[in-house]
């Protein structure tokens, strides 16, 4: 394997090899590649440095670690000047900014990338299609973050949807990313249902335009990613009706690496798996103000980065490759196969290399990749209920407005109760469902009431209205309930 000169003055380019480079231009950002030319190309990086081309997804806060708040903290950089110290090197770096896994891997094929972050479906496609080339071969070598339930890809409806399950889309039009993770959790949930692909029409957009759809009612379904979903939601665009958590699949979005880059620079992979472990333990020490940030910096509201990256988020901000994650890309790369993403002797196992990570984390790294808890955990004391807070499948919080940080609730209940007790306006409430304890809006939840329960376990928060309704169905006393009936009752009765 010829080694890879990312330190030359002239800037690579696309036609270097006509038929492989030509068809991965095509669908590469245009402002990306720009980008990259003018600062290989125009002299702004001499002969002595080393050019690191990071590809990366702004607006996925699952990958913000590897990307928007590791560009904008400067940790890679920082780690990159210690490297020159010992190496004697230069090092720049040019972050490209895609708006999902596909266009990453066509940069990547050109060579126009050396490390990228993606969602597990393109992260596979990634290594399947890279392979053929020996400069742009990739390996899988950390994990930005996860939700072992699979609850960071879900499907949303319009706001005034009569759909209550899957099974009302038959006939029905669906927005999603072909080759997404959104798109593999959609053909999934659709399989377990009965339902045929071909009984959906599916509308191949960008995860923004999608959004857009949907708020005009152009779609009849929106199949995404993180933070899509719950960003509609908060928005009051639209409504949770299938959680991709129902699959049973692990998803995460991961790291890529180009193995000719890697091998020729391992002080550069060094550094970055420095930066990346900086930059999240920065996000699960000081959750609310990363979420601001990414905030500022995204234009995505704070209380939808804080429902995935706070405590008990949606994500499990975490580099190691978990266990779990075999038998989720087993089964990611069966679709991938039969819908021609993947060669059928793709081998998983040699794709992913946890060199870097075990590099990284020494003696450590075995316990660390087994604990599969959230890194980030709710606690204290709610001085309301005069309970302590811990219990991940409980533990719920209240974000005040002309506040910087949340009031910790024992339970959904005890949070409804804080809510009822104050005249201050809510930016958010945070609860975790009854059944999966998957983090919510309080506000969107589906609510059942019990009766007989005491004062602070009274009332149940589901994530969708086929949730509630298999819950009840064994539970015949509970009775739906309002988000704000639940409010006012817990000011009245408690």
């Amino acid at each position: 394997m010829s080694k890879n000169t990312t330190s030359q003055s002239a800037p690579r380019t696309i036609a270097a090899r006509p038929g492989r480079r030509a068809l991965a231009a095509t669908a590469i950002t245009t402002a990306a590649v720009a980008l990259s030319f003018a600062l290989t190309g125009c002299g702004m990086f001499d002969s002595d440095s080393v050019v690191v081309n990071v590809g990366y997804q702004s607006k996925t806060i699952n990958t913000v670690n590897a990307g928007t708040l590791m560009r904008d903290r400067g940790e890679f950089e920082k780690a990159l000047a210690k490297a020159g110290e010992e190496s004697g090197k230069r090092y720049r770096v040019v972050w490209q900014d895609f708006s999902s896994g596909a266009p990453l891997t066509a940069a990547m094929i050109a060579s126009h990338v050396d490390i990228g972050s993606m969602g597990d479906y393109p992260l596979l496609t990634n290594g399947s299609k890279t392979k053929k080339y020996d400069d742009a071969t990739t390996d899988f070598i950390a994990t930005t973050g996860y939700n072992l339930r699979g609850s960071l890809n879900q499907v949303v409806v319009p706001t005034g949807s009569t759909a209550t399950d899957l099974d009302d889309l038959r006939g029905a039009s669906v927005s999603t990313s072909l080759g997404s993770a959104g798109d593999g959790m959609l053909s999934t949930a659709l399989q377990q249902a009965g339902i045929s692909k071909d009984d959906v029409h599916v509308a191949n957009q960008d995860p923004s335009i999608g959004a857009a759809a949907v708020e005009g009612h152009q779609v009849d379904a929106f199949a995404q990613f993180v933070p899509w979903p719950q960003l509609v939601i908060f928005r009051n665009q639209g409504r949770l009706l299938y959680d991709g958590g129902d699959n049973e699949v692990p998803t995460f979005h991961g790291i890529v690496a180009r193995s000719q880059f890697s091998q020729a620079n391992p002080e550069v992979m060094t550094a970055f798996m420095q930066a990346l472990r900086d930059t999240t333990d920065y996000i699960t020490g000081q959750p609310m103000q990363a979420a601001k940030r990414v905030s500022e910096i995204t234009g995505i509201e704070p209380e939808v980065v804080y429902l995935y990256n706070g405590p008990n988020g949606l994500v499990s901000f975490d580099p190691t490759i978990k266990e779990q994650f075999g038998p989720a890309l087993e089964k990611v790369k069966a679709y991938l196969v039969s819908r021609g993403s993947v060669a059928e002797d793709f081998d998983i196992a040699r794709f992913t290399d946890t060199e870097y990570l075990r590099r990284l984390y020494g003696p450590e790294y075995a316990a660390k990749a087994s604990d599969v808890g959230n890194p980030s955990r709710l606690r204290g004391t709610d001085d309301l209920c005069g309970l302590p807070v811990g219990d991940p499948a409980l533990a719920s919080e209240v974000w005040f407005a002309g506040q910087d940080s949340t009031d910790v609730a024992a339970t959904p209940s005890c949070a409804l109760r804080r809510i009822a007790d104050t005249d201050t306006a809510v930016r958010a409430a945070y609860v975790p469902d009854a059944v999966t304890a998957t983090k919510l809006f309080a506000s969107h939840a589906t609510w059942l009431a019990d009766p007989t329960a005491t004062a602070s376990r009274r009332y149940l928060p589901f994530a969708t209205a086929a949730g509630a309704a298999t819950y009840r169905a064994s539970h015949p006393e509970l009775t739906e309930v309002s988000y704000e009936t639940a409010v006012s009752q817990s000011r009245s009765t408690t």
